[in-house]
């Protein structure tokens, strides 16, 4: 039987690619064995060349340094803290923003604890011995590097695929990802040594540790699952200290624009944005689909929209209604006593882990009903059906145009009242149709509005009357008393201590301002009137 010369030709080409992939496979493998080379593809970009790659955790956190031991950069520097000491003659050498090394703990944590951790690629620079000897034989006589910092040696023809020499001599410092350096760096400490030591900004000890007992009891991390992250990878693009052509001068001003342009560049988020974007903190999860479900908070065709997403703050002529972050902070301080395990130990400072779903949906169903009982108060039937603006119940009477001064329509007030509903619901036992049948009459008679009032049970205490604004630290305080109007307090220590905090907060040189609005002594003011 005679064979087919096409299929023959066809097999022979693909014994061939075999064979080509199986010597590309054996070349790199000789190659990639070794320590001291990467494989990396070559780019350009602003007229710098880069070289892209990978390195194992474990890799990175041994050989990058943080940009400030960089002698390129370095000026004056805290070998304590890794930071550039800023001063007058230092500020013109260097932008830096600090290190703070109190995020070193839960950068580490995250990696340890969350399955789908994900740390976006760093930015390093690479550096050698002679760069930093004015004299040495890669400068030529006008002082011009005579070759790059980065040596590298290229597989394909058109030099864009190759090894990256790392080897010991060679040190590496990171432009943009310092605070990823820290949290690699901390999970490698946890897993050598089983604990991380809790730092403050500046690197002092801030007493408390966390240790990988911690990590299994909290979070059922498996021991074999930790070890093995030392050998996960994460991406980094390599730059040259100095490119053939420079001066040390010009090397040195164009690390630093780099590295100055990538810290500039990295934004902050807001706590709002971090509020929309958190899929592990079950409170920002219930108080983001509330507030895109519930008729009171969600955007209506023909309506202002009543939730500001960014802000942590409602601006004086916005007719918002609140804010996400207030409605995070609403969502925490109600359902925190009902899922305390939504919050992990705060003095071992462990970061929160996504709920189940099942919880996820208890939380939702029992913040919405806040919220729809909420709307059956007179003030927001004001709003929903009366004509009246958020701007107008939110003002205060000495504005223009004057408002009704009313603590619902303050995020302060808001998150007061849900504190208050969390314990009375929770922790003392009342249903929450009965407290808002309390709660209903007290806003009807206005007892949230005209908060600026003396006659205000909220005067000095949501409302600082020296300066004519809103007084948050008067937040719990705020709650105290809510729950003291619908349900009292039985403990006689814990009612006297309210009476002290609302006589001195009433105070303004040893005369108090009793709920008649006139002066009285301080140890007068009392308490107001239970709600019946």
């Amino acid at each position: 039987m005679n064979n087919n010369p096409a299929t023959d030709l066809a097999s022979q080409i693909l014994e061939r690619e075999n064979q080509e992939k199986q010597a590309i496979a054996l070349l790199l493998d000789r190659y990639l064995g070794r320590n001291d080379q990467i494989l990396v593809q070559k780019i350009e970009m602003g007229g710098s060349e880069a070289y892209i790659g990978s390195v194992t955790l474990e890799w990175f956190a041994s050989r990058v340094r943080f940009a400030s031991r960089l002698p390129l950069l370095r000026q004056k520097f805290d070998s304590h803290t890794e930071n550039v000491e800023i001063d007058a003659e230092s500020i013109e050498e260097i932008q830096q923003r600090p290190l703070d090394w109190t995020r070193q703990a839960s950068l580490a944590q995250y990696l340890a604890a969350r399955k789908h951790h994900k740390f976006p690629p760093v930015l390093v620079v690479i550096n050698q011995p002679w760069v930093d000897i004015p004299h040495a034989n890669e400068w030529n006589n006008e002082g011009r590097a005579m070759k790059s910092a980065a040596n590298f040696m290229p597989l394909d023809k058109d030099n864009k695929v190759g090894l990256l020499d790392v080897s010991p001599d060679v040190t590496i410092f990171a432009l943009d990802g310092q605070h990823r350096l820290m949290g690699v760096q901390g999970l490698m400490e946890l897993l050598q040594t089983g604990k991380l030591p809790r730092y403050k900004k500046d690197k002092k000890p801030s007493g408390s540790v966390i240790t990988i007992e911690d990590l299994r009891e909290q979070y059922q991390v498996d021991p074999v699952y930790l070890q093995n992250l030392a050998k996960e990878k994460i991406g980094i693009e390599f730059i040259s200290a100095v490119i053939p052509g420079e001066t040390y001068e010009e090397a040195r001003r164009r690390v630093r624009s780099i590295f100055v342009h990538v810290n500039l560049m990295a934004v902050p988020l807001t706590k709002g944005q971090l509020a929309q974007l958190d899929e592990n903190d079950g409170f920002s999860i219930v108080a983001r689909k509330v507030a895109v479900t519930h008729p009171l908070l969600k955007d209506i065709k023909g309506r202002n929209p009543r939730v500001n997403w960014d802000s942590a703050t409602v601006a004086a002529k916005s007719t918002v209604l609140t804010t996400l972050q207030a409605l995070k902070e609403m969502s925490e301080r109600y359902l925190q006593h009902k899922f305390p395990h939504w919050k992990p130990l705060e003095k071992k400072g462990l970061i929160p882990l996504r709920p189940e779903d099942d919880e996820l949906e208890e939380g939702i169903e029992n913040f919405k009903y806040v919220f729809d009982n909420l709307a059956n108060l007179l003030s927001f039937e004001r709003l929903e059906y009366g004509g009246t603006e958020t701007t107008d119940l939110r003002r205060f009477s000495f504005e223009k145009p004057a408002g009704e001064g009313n603590l619902l329509f303050r995020p302060v007030g808001q998150i007061a009242l849900f504190q208050a509903l969390g314990i009375l619901v929770f922790k003392k036992g009342f249903s929450l149709e009965s407290v808002f049948e309390k709660l209903q009459k007290y806003d009807a008679d206005g007892g949230f509005s005209n908060m600026e009032s003396p006659q205000s049970l909220w005067y000095g205490i949501l409302f600082d009357a020296n300066k004519k604004r809103v007084l948050v630290s008067g937040r719990d305080l705020a709650a105290k008393l809510i729950v003291y109007l619908v349900g009292g307090v039985e403990d006689d220590m814990e009612r006297a201590e309210i009476r002290r905090a609302v006589a001195e907060a009433r105070t303004v040189e040893d005369r108090a301002i009793g709920f008649n609005g006139k002066f009285v002594e301080p140890r007068k003011v009392g308490l107001p009137v239970l709600l019946s």
